[in-house]
């Protein structure tokens, strides 16, 4: 049964965004998502050592280590770097368009098709996102090179969703997890070193603490929950987490870090999450219908 999973999913991924605008206070972003990805990987290790699991090396095995490093490398230094010029919310928002280049990327390499439905459900979230733009415009709290880089990540992210779908076979989700960290932390730390280099002087406690709880939670805890519902379920499907997200990471940042949106942010905003509903109707009304009982006839 996956649907604690998945609200332990969705509590994590809403969370993540403020948490990753946290973990730069005091400290370049660059800084926080190196120490995050350090800790997550060190902790992954002794997790391998303790458990007895092994970390394959064959060739597919590392094809799948390197899928996953595109979304653990690529996705997540282009959100850090994007989340200091936009609301953490609007991080979440622009995530909820997972599916709708999680769908392309899996017609081309999964061959799960995508319907009449689904596609003006992607052209809805685009409108979306476009209304966003335009806001962002005007807007001095959302810089459109902001939102353009987190969107970067966001495809970069579906990308890896497919590519990890399509080449993981019998990989336990530690590790997968374990293989994806340490192909990316060696590109942390050599980003690191050459754009910044520096080890700050102070470090505030809540900078510390959400570097913790990324490397911790956002990173260990979380990509080995996604990994486990990915290894079980259709690409697109795993995306419907990102349908209710962006409503709640919109609420934990106005709650706890005074964000907010203009009325035509919260039309984009709804623009897309209408967009999301509609893309995802099928999948929607199918988890929510009974399900036909087991028959008890013995087996031929």
């Amino acid at each position: 049964m996956l649907s604690p999973i998945y609200a332990a999913l969705i509590l994590i991924w809403s969370t993540t965004p403020l948490a990753i605008q946290w973990s730069s206070g005091g400290v370049t972003a660059l800084f926080g998502v190196t120490g995050r990805m350090l800790i997550g990987t060190l902790l992954c290790l002794v997790l391998l050592i303790i458990s007895g699991d092994r970390l394959p090396l064959h060739r597919q095995a590392l094809q799948a280590y390197a899928a996953a490093a595109i979304g653990l490398y690529g996705s997540m230094i282009c959100v850090y770097w994007g989340a200091q010029f936009i609301p953490s919310g609007l991080v979440s928002v622009l995530f909820g368009l997972t599916p709708v280049f999680t769908a392309l990327f899996a017609t081309l390499q999964l061959q799960e098709r995508s319907g009449p439905q689904q596609w003006f459900g992607m052209a809805l979230g685009l409108a979306g996102l476009a209304l966003l733009f335009h806001q962002s415009l005007s807007d001095q709290r959302i810089a459109a090179d902001g939102v353009l880089v987190v969107l970067v990540a966001v495809i970069l992210n579906a990308l890896s969703m497919v590519m990890v779908k399509a080449r993981n076979q019998g990989l336990s989700t530690l590790a997968l997890t374990s293989g994806g960290l340490s192909l990316a932390l060696p590109l942390y730390l050599m980003t690191w070193w050459l754009l910044d280099g520096n080890w700050p002087a102070d470090i505030p406690t809540r900078t510390w603490g959400s570097i913790l709880y990324l490397g911790i939670v956002g990173s260990v805890i979380g990509f080995m929950l996604f990994f486990h519902v990915l290894g079980r379920a259709r690409a697109n499907q795993v995306a419907l987490i990102t349908l209710i997200t962006p409503l709640t990471a919109l609420w934990i940042g106005h709650l706890f870090n005074g964000e907010s949106l203009s009325p035509l942010s919260w039309l984009g905003t709804m623009t897309i999450l209408s967009g999301l509903v509609i893309h995802q109707w099928h999948i929607i009304i199918r988890r929510s219908a009974p399900q036909p009982l087991a028959s008890t006839r013995p087996e031929d």
